[in-house]
């Protein structure tokens, strides 16, 4: 059995949940994701977090240069100030400027903090879009006056909270411009002393593990579109920890977990980005 990868070391993508040890029913939906971009033919990390609290939705954006430098950082709030529509001038630290311009004013959303559709978010640097987010191309492009939509942005990681008793939803594109899955977590405890774990993609079982009390932590190989996805678990928490532990899951692909998540590999130039894979890691809460 290997070891489920650390993605909170040292050399790890920072999307790390501070508060992961204090959860409660009451604690905001989280959704972070990763994008390899270039800017200014430099390559950088853009880290999107997604935010659904009381308050409502929110967006918090990072930039990263290739040395974990970061060079800025903004919160967007537009459901708090009704401004569900605008656009930010930032500057960076190497004292250039970036433009992020973003429409939710129509966003549709399901139980997430993601918008679903009918929306835009873009980041633009040069009068080029590197990031653009949505169903939306077309306003975006008339908003920013951008000249060209020079998106390199690959999809290379992501985080998501999820809560629930024993079935446990999200949804999960494992390759570029491929299709949208339906991912179901089932912690079934029908029988309380031999509990057991299933996995279903698309209703359909994808893999089951028995003897949870002897196998709460290990990894599995599945195939979703031809492609084969290594899947971690550690469950020790739900069986031995308090009511507040989190299991954690992890599906990734092509690369070993160890370079996916290595920086190096990360900002390799761009010709190279498309072989990254991607590494989707699920913090799961059960309410009792």
């Amino acid at each position: 059995m290997k070891d489920l990868p650390s993605c909170f070391g040292e050399n790890a993508i920072q999307i790390a949940d501070s508060s992961s040890s204090n959860v409660s029913r009451t604690s905001a939906n989280l959704v972070t994701s990763v994008y390899q971009c270039r800017l200014r033919a430099r390559p950088c990390l853009i880290t999107l977090t997604w935010n659904k609290n009381l308050m409502g939705p929110s967006l918090s954006v990072e930039i990263e240069d290739s040395t974990n430098q970061s060079l800025c950082k903004v919160d967007i709030r537009p459901w708090l100030f009704s401004k569900k529509k605008g656009s930010k001038t930032v500057e960076l630290d190497d004292s250039s400027d970036i433009d992020m311009y973003w429409d939710f004013s129509s966003a549709k959303f399901g139980s997430g903090p993601q918008p679903l559709d009918s929306f835009y978010f873009a980041i633009v640097s040069n009068k080029q879009i590197v990031l653009l987010l949505g169903d939306m191309r077309k306003e975006a492009l008339k908003k920013s006056n951008a000249a060209t939509v020079n998106c390199n942005a690959v999809f290379v990681a992501k985080r998501e909270r999820i809560f629930g008793k024993k079935l446990f939803f999200t949804k999960a594109q494992f390759h570029d411009h491929g299709p949208i899955h339906d991912l179901m977590i089932e912690f079934d405890t029908i029988n309380c002393e031999d509990p057991c774990l299933i996995i279903r993609i698309d209703a359909k079982n994808a893999m089951k593990v028995k003897h949870l009390r002897w196998k709460f932590r290990g990894n599995h190989t599945i195939l979703i579109d031809g492609i084969p996805i290594e899947v971690y678990w550690d469950v020790h928490n739900w069986l031995f920890g308090t009511s507040l532990g989190s299991a954690v899951f992890m599906f990734k692909t092509n690369m070993s977990a160890e370079k996916l998540w290595d920086p190096i590999m990360l900002h390799r130039s761009h010709s190279q980005s498309h072989n990254l894979g991607f590494s989707l890691m699920l913090n799961v809460w059960k309410h009792e």
